[in-house]
């Protein structure tokens, strides 16, 4: 079973880097993510995501790979290649991993302009390790299916970040 959490952050390059560390944490093998998208609420009103994996992207390049090999058997590499990236880039857009999309786009609509919200899907966690590091990103949780204890715990890890930047702006 998964766990979706959702943190806000006043800029987008404090998403990324909570992203990044993230990632860098799966390879340590203290998480293990299924989809960590940044969401970021333009000017305009607007939601862009910025996803890990583009499955359109791939489809496509995979598909065209495919198509021209294939296409070199009859004789016809470009239209192989054509035809296999169409039909690669619409199997990439019919698969939707991880996170919905709609849903990361209408949550992030709640947002203030220019702010970003960073998605994880969590598989599996060592929770007081992950928490020890996230301590000096800050941000604040808008969603999360944790228990109530984690969920706090990961809150005071997070303010924890606020309060020492505040001391230090004091003293």
């Amino acid at each position: 079973m998964a766990d979706l959490l959702v943190v806000e952050f006043p800029t987008e390059a404090q998403a990324e880097a909570l992203r990044s560390k993230l990632i860098s944490m799966q390879q340590e093998y203290l998480v293990e993510l299924g989809d960590a998208v940044v969401a970021v609420k333009q000017a305009d009103g607007s939601v862009k995501l910025n996803q890990l994996f583009q499955p359109v992207k791939a489809g496509a390049l995979s598909g065209a790979l495919w198509g021209s090999l294939i296409g070199l058997l009859f004789l016809m590499p470009i239209a192989g290649a054509a035809i296999g990236a169409a039909g690669g880039a619409l199997g990439g857009k019919l698969t939707d991993l991880g996170i919905n999309d709609q849903f990361m786009k209408d949550a992030a609509k709640t947002l203030h302009s220019g702010n970003a919200a960073l998605f994880v899907l969590i598989r599996k966690m060592t929770t007081d390790k992950v928490l020890a590091e996230l301590k000096g990103f800050g941000g604040t949780v808008l969603r999360s299916s944790f228990d109530e204890t984690k969920e706090e715990a990961l809150r005071e890890a997070l303010a924890g970040a606020e309060a020492a930047h505040a001391a230090s702006a004091k003293g």
